[in-house]
């Protein structure tokens, strides 16, 4: 991985390490029935409208791709068309398993017209997003998409959690999102690095990374009823930037 890429993830790391940390603390505090319905409401909701500017929801995606295929081989690269096929399982597995686990607690179907939840730390985030992607430059746009699914770090917390059956199950969902998901940030500071022909370019695509990390973090929150305060997240981003940073030098 070139120096840029690596200099990217030292950025948005204590972001992400702050998102799995909220979550480690909501899943150790014995979290109630009420607790578990507000958070899988709320990433419901994620699964079934990925990053807005680069998706329109699973529905229209499907939609989209339906239009796209008889293109296959004329207009359409054949690879990058199964790519968006299995983009799109993969999203709707994550909606089926989180869908299981709420009709599990709740005792009854799902209505996925009135359960999923857009909470309002994550309209923020959408509208930040939305903000980057149409300003019209490349390095802003490849910010939004490297940030996305905060480098699974929820996913990997998630996946450690103990106790009967509600917990297996979240647990397992966890960790299959998780191994979907764990290589994407590789990948994707591999392709915003490419992007970075300048200093100045370096820094403005670190400043839409923490931009956007730092809306996701209160994102988590939220969905997980401040296990931590703003000002304590703060705090834990500005350590882990500490110790990124301390251990650079030391290497």
């Amino acid at each position: 991985m070139s120096d840029i890429a690596e200099e990217l993830l030292d950025t948005v790391t204590p972001y992400w390490e702050a998102e799995a940390e909220v979550s480690k603390r909501f899943f150790e505090g014995n979290p109630t029935s009420e607790g578990h319905i507000y958070w899988l409401r709320a990433q419901i909701w994620k699964e079934l409208h990925p990053v807005d500017g680069y998706f329109n929801g699973i529905h229209q995606e499907l939609v989209n791709m339906a239009d796209m295929f008889p293109g296959i081989d004329k207009t359409v690269d054949r690879h990058h068309f199964s790519f968006l096929m299995k983009q799109m399982l993969e999203e709707f597995e994550h909606y089926v398993m989180f869908a299981d686990i709420f009709e599990e607690i709740v005792g009854r179907k799902i209505d996925v017209d009135a359960d999923p939840v857009q909470l309002p730390e994550e309209k923020k985030l959408q509208a930040l997003r939305q903000r980057y992607v149409a300003s019209g430059s490349a390095i802003d746009k490849a910010a939004v998409l490297f940030t996305e699914g905060g480098g699974a770090a929820l996913f990997r917390e998630g996946a450690k959690v103990k106790g009967g059956k509600l917990e297996a199950m979240i647990a397992n969902a966890m960790q299959i999102i998780y191994d979907d998901e764990k290589d994407h940030f590789r990948e994707g500071a591999r392709e915003a690095a490419d992007l970075i022909r300048t200093r100045d370019d370096a820094d403005r695509m670190k400043a839409a990374i923490r931009d956007v990390s730092r809306q996701r973090v209160s994102m988590r929150l939220e969905m997980f009823r401040s296990p931590m305060s703003e000002a304590d997240a703060d705090a834990f981003i500005a350590a882990q930037a500490k110790a990124i940073a301390g251990s650079r030098k030391a290497a």
